[in-house]
């Protein structure tokens, strides 16, 4: 009997440990002082490293090992909390304040003569690089103030000049040709501004990165083609005499497990303006998130660059997660910016473990002022331009403010084969790195093109909304040399364009007319070919490892929907574009104000689960009442 009573006590022993093997799954909310929740937290378990981020809402759900667990809290600004699992499986967290780290750090000095090329960069890391860096840095402290906030006469922060694309005549201009863009960095850095109370800098806006921002529901491809077109055409919401025409792209959407592996460069801005916790401490939990995606057959390396350049990780499989996470770790801020140089050293260092068939890309991530070296944006595009041949491909992501350098990390990415996003939070960066892990990182089709050939009989003009910096010449869309833009795994891509129809009442205040030419005919409309199509839609595209261009065609005919009748992703996509329009200030904004913005996005949000789209009406909200405030002080109110 008593054997028994031990076998059975012994077994239950067994099944308890079996279960706590397992772990569960825990969940809860995280908010502050206020009550109010936070989105973006990080939450970590110290036993498995297992991580998981907080939800626009403050939520999170995060598998844990058993009751022994701990989990840490982390957020930018506020103090870290560990929490003990022990049995529960609601656990919510109140963070408080930082007084230290939510103020602004300048760097204005540093403490030692040593040499400072990389000295501060890294904490006890052998560095690989020039000869004057090789060698075990010394370690020394910078000197600091401590500032609330940057000065305006502080602020340099770059943006490339936008003069808003205008109509067209059809007649005379019938193709309209321009590279996609799937960079989403605009509407980040917008949201920061808002976020801290400032309406945007105009040239800040590009219209079509603020669309793009967001993912439609467009049917995945079921061809022999990486993407699937689809145009729709309906009355446009600001100017009822127009119409809008959508062209919606989607990417092959490919599972984690089936994408290729990669060879990643970590290419990393340690200089003394990244020292500021959005930037470094930012950036560091950011690539946090992705190593924990990554897979044995992935492999990093890390390069960084202050007054020099240098290597801190050789190639290191993702299986050893634990060593790469300990060199971002040792990550300092200190010196000049030689972002040239980094740039040189992180393709060398790309090349020379350039695997065949994989994903061979540098991530760079820094606030783009660099001022050492190469450093202009002409040099800048050269060099990259350059570079881009070796097959290597390049993502950028940006970080900070006050002297971002936002034009020049454009053209990185643009030139670089690559794409481009803003990290404003954490949870934007579990957005880029984990959400959209394939999109981000994974190029299915690069030199994509689009060009639109609209009908005379039955268009007068338009107008492409957005992408000023991506146009091409028409003679460029055959050109296989030419460079555009690339597509990752289960993007999306969204054009619009208005359109005036012919017969519009109102086309003689946007179409203007001038002499005729003394040397030869004008085209005349009568001479077209009659026909019920709108327009056609052509588009050409490269494999990621081809020289050669691919065409796909589409013609679009049909009836006009009215405004209301159109889908949600139309008219969510539509007022996205307004409000871009009415931050912009825009001579085309027609009837629009934040008001009715608010009200399409509302009723056209769809499906939501991230609560993203729901966070644009509360950015619109907060414009709507800083532009009040700002026409208020224009008029001396």
């Amino acid at each position: 009997m008593k054997k028994k009573a031990l076998l059975v006590a012994a077994v239950l022993m067994l099944i308890g440990i079996g279960v706590q093997a397992q772990g569960w799954i825990v969940s809860g909310l995280v908010t502050d002082e206020q009550g109010a929740a936070l989105p973006g937290v990080s939450i970590v378990s110290k036993v498995s490293s297992n991580g998981a981020v907080t939800d626009t809402y403050g939520k999170y759900t995060i598998k844990v090992v058993g009751e022994k667990d701990i989990l840490r809290f982390n957020f930018i600004g506020m103090v870290p909390q560990d929490v003990e699992v022990k049995n529960q499986k609601v656990i919510n967290v109140t963070l408080k304040n930082d007084v230290c780290e939510v103020q602004e750090v300048v760097v204005c000095g540093y403490s030692t003569t040593a040499k400072r090329s990389l000295m501060g960069a890294v904490k006890g890391i052998r560095i690989r690089g020039r000869s004057s860096i090789k060698q075990k840095p010394q370690k020394h402290q910078a000197a600091y103030f401590v500032a609330d906030h940057y000065e305006a006469e502080f602020n340099t922060e770059n943006y490339a000049s936008i003069n808003e694309n205008g109509y067209k005549q059809v007649v005379k201009s019938p193709l309209s040709t321009f590279s996609v863009d799937v960079d989403r960095a605009s509407y980040t850095n917008i949201r920061r501004f808002l976020n801290n109370g400032q309406l945007p800098p105009k040239d800040a806006v590009r219209l079509e990165e603020m669309i793009n921002y967001f993912n439609y529901d467009y049917e995945q491809p079921d061809g022999s083609h990486p993407f699937s077109v689809k145009p729709e055409l309906a009355e446009c919401p600001w100017n009822d005499e127009h119409y809008l025409l959508k062209v919606g792209l989607k990417g092959r959407e490919i599972e984690k497990d089936n994408l290729p592996p990669s060879n990643l460069v970590f290419l990393i801005d340690v200089s003394g303006s990244m020292s500021s916790t959005n930037k470094l401490p930012l950036l560091k939990s950011s690539f946090r998130l992705l190593v924990n995606e990554l897979r044995a057959e992935d492999y990093v390396s890390i390069v960084v660059y202050a007054g020099a350049a240098g290597v801190v990780l050789e190639p290191t499989s993702g299986r050893n997660k634990k060593q790469i996470l300990e060199a971002l770790d040792q990550l300092e801020a200190g010196g000049s910016t030689a972002g040239g140089a980094g740039l040189k050293l992180a393709y060398k260092l790309a090349k020379e473990n350039y695997q065949e068939h994989a994903n061979n890309r540098i991530i760079l991530a820094t606030d783009g002022d660099f001022n050492v070296g190469v450093s202009s944006n002409g040099a800048m595009e050269e060099l990259v331009a350059k570079e881009r041949e070796s097959g290597i491909f390049m993502t950028v992501l940006g970080f900070g403010m006050g002297n971002y350098k936002d034009d020049r990390m454009e053209i990185i990415a643009n030139k670089g084969n690559g794409n481009y996003a803003y990290i404003d939070n954490l949870q934007e960066a579990q957005k880029t790195l984990v959400s959209e892990f394939g999109g981000t990182l994974f190029t299915i089709a690069k030199d994509v093109k689009f060009q639109i050939e609209f009908n005379p009989s039955k268009i007068l003009a338009y107008r492409l909304i957005g992408y000023e910096n991506r146009l091409l010449n028409d003679e460029d869309f055959n050109d296989d040399k030419k460079d555009a833009g690339e597509i990752g795994a289960g993007h999306t891509v969204t054009a619009l364009y208005e359109i005036i129809p012919v017969g519009a009442k109102n086309s003689r205040d946007w179409v203007k007319s001038v002499d005729k030419l003394k040397y030869q005919k004008e085209k005349e409309r009568k001479n077209t070919i009659v026909s019920d199509e709108w327009l056609t839609i052509k588009l050409r595209y490269k494999q990621p490892d081809s020289s050669k261009s691919i065409l796909m065609e589409q013609a679009v005919s049909g009836k006009v929907q009215k405004f209301n009748g159109a889908n949600n992703d139309f008219k969510f996509a539509a007022s996205v574009a307004a409000f871009g329009m009415l931050l912009r200030d825009s001579e085309y904004k027609g009837t629009m104000d934040y008001e009715v913005v608010k009200e399409i996005a509302l009723d056209a949000r769809g499906s939501d689960k991230d609560g993203f789209k729901a966070e644009m009406v509360r950015l619109i909200e907060i414009a709507e009442s800083l532009n009040t405030r700002f026409v208020s002080n224009q008029r001396g109110y």
